[in-house]
């Protein structure tokens, strides 16, 4: 009888129809009546909430698209919309995304915004992850630089301190995350060091600059770093400002870096010293590739902050995007339209930093396939 029980239970269970997922059966409106629905008070509630929000959303709208005014003259066709006034964009779009730069010499300002976002674009293709990508970088940088600065291949002279608005928020991040993050790197792994000079060099430069705000770091390079040049040679405020920028970088990222370092189980250190790599070899083919996609997200995540740290240059005289439009209000017909102004600047920078939000989002689930953390 025993004998005969599993084959019968066998083809018992066999013949049972498929049950669906749990949950499958459950759509949309089960799941609101459940959460949002499921009493007198939290019907009520989202009610109330969900009538404000179409009240807002449809105000906004009229004020945004609807009885907008999207081109005028001047500023007095404005004052008499009820709606945004759009119009000082286009009346003053080449002060906020130019600055003090020429007029006739603001294409080379077009150009540079399309070098650096078409790098930035070509970066985040995996295949060209190479030291190749870094130099390109550096190519970048310097072609950018002969644009800005001009005096070559005959073009017009212009200092740094005509350069602003968007070329000028662009430069500063990506030089600050070009230079700074294998500055990172090398503070990360020094920290880490068994050498107590080059340990206690990297404590002290990651300790005092993270114990600062960036504006007393924007400061000091800009009154300490023009005394250790040579009598009658002079810096400029961008230099300065870039250098406070890569080092406040490279002091904050430094310690995400340590933090993968010391994620990477010690494993992997062990394996790679028994095959015989040296140090230099352990950290590169093996260390830093799992410790630097570990920390993606944090890493990302104070690049987003460097790109939005260029507004504090404007103390130092520099005018990125924001100070540049802070200078187009200036003019006291469009003054009182700054909320459409600030509004644009907005969206640029929202645009900018979801984009570096979502590929960093993108590439951290791409990394993870196959690993189980």
């Amino acid at each position: 009888m025993n004998d005969r029980s599993p084959p019968r239970s066998r083809a018992l269970v066999s013949t049972l129809p498929e049950s669906p997922a749990p949950g499958s059966s459950d759509g949309v409106l089960a799941g609101l009546r459940a959460n949002l629905f499921n009493n007198v008070h939290n019907s009520v509630l989202t009610v109330v909430i969900l009538a404000v929000s179409l009240y807002a959303a449809w105000h906004a709208l009229q004020w945004v698209v609807i009885d907008a005014v999207w081109y005028a003259p001047d500023a007095k066709a404005c004052k008499l919309a009820t709606g945004a006034c759009w119009a000082i964009i286009g009346e003053k779009y080449r002060l906020i995304l130019f600055g003090t730069f020429p007029y006739q010499e603001q294409w080379r300002c077009v150009i540079v915004v399309a070098l650096i976002i078409g790098m930035a674009i070509a970066s985040g293709v995996r295949r060209f992850w190479t030291r190749w990508l870094f130099y390109a970088w550096l190519a970048t940088v310097a072609l950018v630089l002969c644009l800005m600065l001009g005096g070559v291949f005959g073009l017009k002279p212009t200092g740094t301190y005509l350069w602003g608005g968007l070329p000028l928020t662009l430069i500063m991040s990506a030089v600050t995350v070009v230079l700074g993050l294998p500055g990172a790197i090398l503070l990360a792994l020094g920290r880490r060091s068994r050498l107590p000079i080059i340990k206690a060099l990297c404590v002290g430069v990651i300790e005092i600059t993270r114990g600062l705000p960036l504006l007393v770091v924007l400061f000091i390079a800009a009154v300490m770093l023009p005394l250790f040049l040579p009598p009658g040679l002079s810096i400029s405020k961008f230099v300065c400002a870039q250098v406070a920028m890569v080092v406040f970088f490279a002091a904050y990222a430094a310690e995400i870096v340590r933090g993968g370092l010391q994620a990477v189980h010690r494993g992997q250190y062990e394996a790679a010293e028994a095959m015989g790599l040296s140090y230099a070899q352990r950290m590169h083919h093996i260390v830093l590739p799992q410790a630097l996609r570990i920390v993606i997200p944090a890493l990302v995540n104070d690049i987003v902050r460097a790109f939005k740290n260029t507004t504090f240059v404007s103390i130092l005289g520099l005018f990125d995007i924001l100070g540049a439009t802070n200078v187009a209000l200036q003019d006291p017909l469009w003054v009182q339209f700054a909320p459409e102004a600030y509004l644009f600047v907005f969206v640029l920078y929202f645009v900018f930093c979801f984009s570096m939000s979502r590929y960093s989002h993108k590439l951290e689930q791409e990394l993870s396939k196959g690993r189980n953390y």
